[in-house]
């Protein structure tokens, strides 16, 4: 262990690897920070921590399990000359299951019935959290496999994860608000995931697809959003009303 902490490289590694471990994170933390806004104002905060608390574990968890880690790239079963491994899989699903709730969650905030009385209102907490886990499996696997191509010692991957997630920590609540704050905002970061959901299945289908094309092109659509809003602000335009299943105006409850 000494050896390690005074070793450069291995600390190079480390703060290499936390770094990624963050830019991958991003598509988590706003996952969770739109999953949380279907519970209440009072609640949101614990269930943001909870969805990261369970995402490291669930990392470091893997990173323990590499023997199996390794073997879900072996071929399960070929269909149409492609072979399909359990990595695959989860990847499939995961992105099936990120298109469906993205353009679920796109659909009620625009088209859908807004407060107390909305049909929407049926996240318990128990839901929120269960699908906080199915996408933190798909983005853990993601993450582990970034780590276990980067670094040789499983010490340093644990660090990195953990040191990636406490920062996440202190970022995810302001991210969350200024989401939730910012309607276009919102609709942003949900068509970020329908888009992280078409590459997550075009990865299934082992087409590769460099995601950092996608954080790039997502990058410079919140800069050009952020200068909007700071023009409507300005401006002292009204900004676009989504429908929201709990009203922020205690007036309405």
């Amino acid at each position: 262990m000494l050896e390690l902490i005074s070793d450069p490289q291995i600390w190079m590694a480390f703060i290499t690897l936390t770094a990624l471990e963050l830019v991958l994170g991003i598509d988590n933390i706003i996952f969770i920070s739109i999953l949380v806004d279907k519970l209440p104002v009072e609640r949101r905060e614990f269930a943001r921590k909870l969805g990261l608390f369970i995402a490291m574990f669930m990392r470091i968890g893997l990173l323990m399990v590499l023997a199996w880690i390794v073997g879900l790239v072996e071929p399960l079963f070929t269909v149409m000359n492609q072979e399909i491994s359990g990595r695959d899989l989860i990847l499939i699903g995961g992105g099936l299951f990120l298109i469906w709730k993205s353009t679920g969650e796109i659909h009620q905030s625009l088209e859908g019935e807004e407060g107390h009385t909305s049909s929407a209102v049926q996240a318990t907490f128990t839901a929120v959290i269960l699908q906080i886990m199915v996408v933190d499996m798909v983005f853990s696997l993601d993450s582990i496999i970034t780590a276990v191509g980067m670094v040789d010692h499983i010490e340093v991957m644990v660090a990195a994860v953990i040191a990636s997630v406490g920062l996440m920590m202190v970022f995810a609540g302001p991210i969350g608000r200024f989401v939730s704050r910012h309607p276009s905002i919102k609709i942003l970061a949900l068509a970020f995931l329908v888009a992280i959901g078409v590459v997550l299945l075009a990865e299934g289908f082992d087409h590769h697809v460099p995601k950092g094309y996608i954080y790039s092109a997502m990058a410079f659509a919140l800069i050009v959003e952020v200068i909007n809003i700071q023009m409507r602000a300005r401006a002292a335009a009204k900004p676009v009303h989504l429908h929201a299943p709990y009203s922020s105006d205690p007036k309405s409850e």
